[in-house]
């Protein structure tokens, strides 16, 4: 049984990729997405690209799902629920995970996709992300400047605590356990995929610190990790070098092809 409601198409922004704004169902609520498929006929890969920020902040950039499709993906980026006309509230890698997990699901039953899917998750993303690992089978993980500790974001993070407050219902000094259920560091021994973790040492949006936990707790499991470390990049990198990455992390998913 399909997921999609409704796929609607969107222009554009790259002459080889078909844009569509799609409405799926996730846990009972109509959430919305941007789906992006390369107009070359066959199969590719899926590729789950699972945004940062929360609301308007962060939102899914058509140009950016598209650079990925013309890479050789089927890629779906969901806007996560009650956002874009969609159904809910963002709950910030709390409950809103579903939205993830069933945007897996409808990769996987995409007629074109191949059985492989590769998880993207980028900032706030890189959560959602690693949840996704640990639920689902899936083939690879990139997290670029991803969180991995929620309760170390709050401690970071002192202009994102009213909104984590208002969110997760509290602080994590109050509510560690609301806080322990979005940090997937204390479920890694469940994902057991290859996961290549990109940071740039002079990001304070997203510390170096959570990317050397999620490396420190990999190579703990013995899992495959590789990590591309930048000390000259922040959160932001230039878009030359954003857009070989891109090109590079590419070709490191294809390679994990099993």
């Amino acid at each position: 049984m399909t997921l999609i409601v409704e796929m609607v198409h969107f222009p554009s922004p790259h002459p080889k990729v078909h844009l569509f704004v799609v409405t799926y169902m996730s846990n009972g609520l109509k959430v919305k997405g941007l789906l992006a498929e390369p107009k070359a006929e066959g199969n590719f890969d899926g590729f789950l690209y699972l945004r940062g920020g929360i609301k308007n902040v962060g939102m899914v950039r058509p140009a950016r799902i598209t650079q990925f499709a013309s890479e050789g993906f089927i890629v779906f980026a969901p806007f996560y629920r009650g956002n874009r006309g969609g159904e809910g509230n963002e709950d910030f890698a709390g409950e809103d995970r579903e939205d993830a997990f069933s945007a897996f699901d409808l990769l996987q039953t995409h007629p074109r996709v191949t059985g492989r899917i590769h998880l993207f998750g980028f900032s706030r993303g890189g959560v959602m992300a690693l949840l996704t690992a640990i639920e689902k089978e899936v083939t690879s993980v990139v997290t670029w400047g991803g969180v991995s500790n929620m309760i170390l974001t709050y401690d970071e993070r002192k202009d994102l605590r009213r909104m984590l407050k208002r969110v997760i219902g509290g602080s994590p000094y109050k509510h560690r356990e609301l806080y322990q259920w979005r940090t997937p560091l204390y479920h890694l021994e469940k994902i057991k995929v290859p996961v290549l973790i990109i940071h740039g040492k002079k990001d304070h949006n997203v510390t170096i610190e959570h990317a050397y936990q999620l490396e420190k707790g990999l190579k703990q499991l013995e899992n495959s990790v590789e990590t591309w470390y930048f000390d000259q990049y922040d959160h932001y990198f230039p878009p030359a070098i954003n857009r070989q990455i891109v090109k590079d992390l590419c070709i490191w998913m294809k390679k994990q092809r099993s």
